[in-house]
């Protein structure tokens, strides 16, 4: 695996996002050694407790925004409802492992980086690490809507409707976003130290009682809002409106910075 490594510390599996030059963005092949990983670690038995991170200055800032190369006769929309789906499931897989999952984030956390994580039993964050969620400022949807599950209808709505993505770490912290946050030096120790404590403890009662209280937010329905969100996500993927084709005309002739301006224009003159 070239963009997700493996390492058995003991007792945890610690997986690692590798493509630091791109700030660790997910693509699909990166993806498919997530669960590779996954698959590995949940297949063996002296593994209880698995943790997530990433290599360089940034845990991950969000999926690849770089076109696929699709050679195939599959229609854009098609292409879309697959991609967004396949996101979501590899998302997911962290929240339905029957071992706990503990991530350790730093830099930036951003989009689906940053879902990924939130759905992980314990987020340790560095102190320098910036949270957020711009897809809005994208034109695009948000993949797995886990945000107001886990820190409340008010925080969840600045962020996404804001598309905020410069959160520091302490109020991350405060929201309920991070469990803990420690210095840049102490990241991986606090990790560690943290996943082994569960990992030191009795592995059924552990993955019974990560079970219930999983059991109680989807008896409440997380499960089927977060599905009813994935789909309104396609929906805003798959339809162009007269803003969403201009905004993507000044992305493909002046670039990303001048997309985002334009779209800024757009709310006027505060003044």
């Amino acid at each position: 695996m070239s963009t997700v490594e493996l390492e058995i510390v003991g007792s945890v599996a610690r997986i690692t996002l590798n493509k630091p030059d791109k700030l660790n963005a997910i693509d699909a092949g990166m993806l498919d050694q997530l669960e590779i990983a996954l698959d590995t670690a949940e297949s063996m038995a002296e593994v209880r407790a698995v943790l997530l991170d990433g290599r360089g200055r940034a845990f991950s800032a969000g999926f690849d925004m770089a076109p696929a190369n699709d050679v195939s006769t599959t229609s854009r929309d098609e292409r879309l409802r697959r991609e967004l789906g396949r996101d979501f499931e590899v998302i997911m897989r962290f929240w339905d492992c029957p071992k706990p999952t503990i991530a350790a984030v730093h830099g930036f956390c951003l989009g689906s980086a940053m879902e990924m994580t939130a759905v992980c039993d314990i987020t340790i964050a560095a102190d320098d690490t910036r949270f957020g969620a711009p897809e809005v400022k994208y034109g695009s949807g948000i993949v797995c809507l886990i945000l107001p599950w886990i820190v409340g209808f008010k925080h969840a709505s600045e962020i996404l409707l804001a598309g905020n993505n410069d959160i520091g770490a302490s109020r991350a912290a405060a929201m309920g976003l991070v469990n803990r946050v420690v210095s840049g030096a102490e990241l991986q120790a606090e990790a560690l130290a943290v996943a082994r404590q569960l990992a030191a403890n009795d592995a059924l009662a552990v993955r019974l009682t990560k079970k219930a209280i999983h059991r109680s937010l989807e008896t409440a329905g997380l499960r089927r809002a977060l599905q009813e969100a994935l789909d309104l996500d396609i929906r805003i993927e798959t339809t162009d409106t007269p803003e969403s084709i201009a905004f993507n005309d000044v992305l493909e002739k002046e670039g990303l910075k001048a997309a985002l301006k334009w779209r800024e224009s757009l709310a006027g003159d505060a003044t």
